[in-house]
């Protein structure tokens, strides 16, 4: 166990409020995301709501072989499964395009799904400027909204949470392959998105 959290459970099994804030502050938004790719928006804070009462209630029985996130994670992938029983779901080769074509495929590392090539960088501070981000933000939020749960779940997984490929494996209980093929097709949904906004300034 990381002295961080070494640290941080010492504090939360002397009942310091701070520590909890600081608990749910650091990991609430990734158990969120796991519990999306399994149950969907619809049931999401349902099981994270369950999963941060099975946490309070076995906090004192952790013990450190992995680290506080992986154990909260697991927690919150264990609470999703056991409440809805869902059969494991794999992605369907014919997955559908994006909605604007297809995006070269050479933009990610095949062996570990890191970006090769970074999307464009919005900041800049005109009005205008600004304005086409907030524009932009809307269009990657309405293609987020029009994935899979299970995509859009191992997309914010692995870029917003950076969760390593063979733990969303291991959360969602889905093959590696898999996990590749639902990260590569939402990454290039979003490519799509961006790439299109770029040329028309519209989604």
């Amino acid at each position: 166990m990381a002295a961080d959290d070494a640290q941080l459970l010492e504090r939360l099994l002397a009942g310091e409020q701070k520590a909890f804030k600081e608990l749910v502050g650091s990991y609430q938004s990734a158990m969120r995301a796991v519990a999306y790719a399994i149950v969907g928006n619809r049931h999401a804070d349902e099981v994270v709501q369950d999963a941060w009462l099975s946490v309070v209630r076995n906090l004192s029985r952790f013990e450190g072989r992995s680290s506080l996130k992986t154990w909260l994670l697991t927690i919150t992938a264990n609470s999703a499964k056991n409440r809805y029983k869902q059969n494991r779901r794999e992605v369907l080769l014919d997955d559908l395009p994006s909605p604007h074509g297809t995006v070269d495929d050479d933009r990610f590392s095949s062996s570990d799904g890191h970006w090769l090539v970074a999307p464009f960088a919005w900041h800049q501070d005109t009005p205008e400027a600004l304005l086409m981000e907030n524009e932009l933000r809307e269009c990657l939020e309405h293609t987020l909204l029009n994935m899979s749960d299970l995509q859009k779940g191992v997309l914010l997984l692995r870029d917003r949470q950076g969760l390593e490929l063979e733990e969303i494996c291991n959360l969602l209980e889905i093959s590696l392959s898999n996990v590749r093929v639902l990260l590569h097709r939402a990454r290039l949904k979003v490519f799509a998105t961006v790439e299109h906004f770029e040329e028309t300034g519209e989604c």
